[in-house]
């Protein structure tokens, strides 16, 4: 009689093609004593990633090692456990915060870079510079500058509309720590809103997920990025009416808005 801990051969091969927690076997009832081991770490790994410490001042002097002008900023959460209660309060600038934008902002900005900490600063912390990195050129490419970086610590999603329009971007992209998962608890989202300002919905952004060392790859996801944002910002759109085509047309060049 055959072990029913140990999964027939079709599932077996289906384990080496995906992280998810397929064909675990049982044991009884339950299943077998390592995979609910592992499932205990991976789910201790997701609760320590949100609660995480985000060191934004390291952050940013490896963004300024790029060659980008840098700017921190806060949220209205006051710690993580308001952050975590109140969501609101991190899509909001502190007024701190809002007024240092105002002081230093531009007439003409293409491009605004936000990196938030959100969910999991240590995907930030593991993937953004690198990201960044590989983004760069591709922008430069198409004749996109990114006029402001700002890394923000107990960031929404939506922050980034309110630090854009304070800047006066044409569009913001957005770096922030996804919800950790059981599988990748560091993985970094990227979402892009053209003409940001506050009450903007999730519609109107794309979103460029599952950056991290077994899923996309810095490579790959700065390819979208680039490729999305040079298409925004010729079509003048983002969210459901832009579609992601980056494997089948070449993007656009987009030169520097000029005064009137």
């Amino acid at each position: 009689m055959s072990d029913p801990a140990v999964p027939r051969r079709p599932t077996l091969d289906l384990r080496s093609l995906t992280p998810a927690r397929v064909a675990l076997g049982r044991s009884g009832a339950s299943v077998p004593t390592k995979p609910l081991l592992d499932f205990t770490l991976a789910h201790a790994r997701a609760r320590d990633a949100v609660h995480a410490a985000f060191d934004a001042p390291l952050l940013a002097a490896d963004l300024r090692a790029l060659g980008l002008v840098v700017t921190e900023a806060r949220s209205r959460a006051v710690d993580r456990r308001d952050y975590l209660r109140r969501p609101d309060l991190g899509r909001q600038l502190e007024a701190g915060s809002a007024e240092l934008l105002a002081q230093s902002a531009t007439e003409h900005c293409q491009l605004a870079l936000v990196i938030g900490d959100g969910l999991s600063a240590a995907a930030v912390h593991a993937h953004a510079a690198a990201l960044v990195a590989c983004l760069l050129p591709l922008l430069a490419e198409g004749d996109v500058a990114i006029g402001r970086v700002v890394v923000a610590s107990g960031a929404r999603v939506a922050l980034g509309d309110e630090v854009g329009a304070i800047l006066g971007a044409r569009m913001v992209v957005t770096l922030i720590g996804e919800r950790p998962g059981l599988s990748a608890p560091d993985s970094l989202g990227a979402y892009l809103t053209f003409a940001p300002k506050p009450g903007r919905s999730d519609a109107e952004r794309n979103c460029v997920s599952n950056i991290h060392k077994a899923g996309l790859s810095y490579g790959e996801a700065a390819f979208k990025i680039a490729w999305l944002v040079r298409e925004g910002l010729a079509r003048e759109v983002t969210g459901v009416a832009l579609k992601d085509e980056s494997a089948d047309r070449a993007p656009r060049r987009i030169g520097m808005a000029q005064p009137e």
